[in-house]
């Protein structure tokens, strides 16, 4: 018994090398374009990094996922004072998602709308795996292009040495494993009820090109 437990030990650490060795420690420097971008929210910089990249002509539209219901699309304007064009012409605020499960439920219903074949995905570095797995599954037949948000605790090469930053990767960890379980919560996405605005349909100037940003 307690050999079977030294081998399932070692196999979890082992993964969990293996999971951390996959996460990004830097931000990608080229980035290949795509039909829309995808920002999930739950971390900073996140929203905009998206609008940066949509302004930068690294696709036609984007949806920002899991957005709080009591956020207005005002409170997201204040935070992003460069992005008011932007959020008014080529921008869908998605309310349902609850979790990731839920956010690739809220992407792939808002990807299938609109006839996508192809998405910059945009999360913290972290989460990547997990978001991209989730994704995947749900549209396999969906390009996914990954935008890591990298942190400065994770450009930190001695991150494990950090109690805060291992014990969030490793409670990650054991959600990718749920994932791949189909273990997950279970309601992904909040009761509707209220117009979504994902669905409204495209303004004239949605695929108009926009100004590059800097990044």
């Amino acid at each position: 018994m307690g050999g079977v437990v030294c081998v399932a030990a070692f196999a979890f650490l082992a993964g969990f090398a293996l999971f951390t060795a996959r996460i990004a420690s830097r931000e990608p420097v080229v980035l290949k374009p795509a039909d829309g971008i995808v920002v999930l929210t739950g971390g900073a910089s996140r929203v905009s990094d998206g609008i940066q990249l949509l302004a930068g002509g690294h696709g036609r539209r984007m949806l920002i996922s899991g957005v709080n219901r009591t956020t207005s699309a005002e409170e997201l304007r204040r935070t992003l004072p460069n992005g008011d064009t932007l959020l008014d012409c080529c921008v869908d605020l998605g309310r349902k998602a609850l979790n990731t499960w839920g956010n690739a439920i809220e992407v792939a219903e808002w990807t299938r709308s609109r006839d996508f074949r192809s998405l910059v995905v945009v999360t913290s570095s972290w989460h990547m795996p997990r978001a991209l797995f989730e994704l995947g599954r749900m549209m396999p037949e969906v390009e996914l292009i990954s935008f890591p948000v990298v942190t400065d605790r994770m450009q930190d090469a001695q991150w494990w040495s950090e109690p805060h930053t291992a014990k969030l990767l490793m409670k990650e960890y054991v959600k990718y494993l749920m994932a791949h379980a189909k273990i997950r919560p279970l309601q992904a996405v909040a009761p509707t009820g209220e117009p979504d605005e994902t669905q409204k349909p495209p303004p004239a100037t949605a695929n108009a090109p926009q100004a590059a940003a800097t990044h």
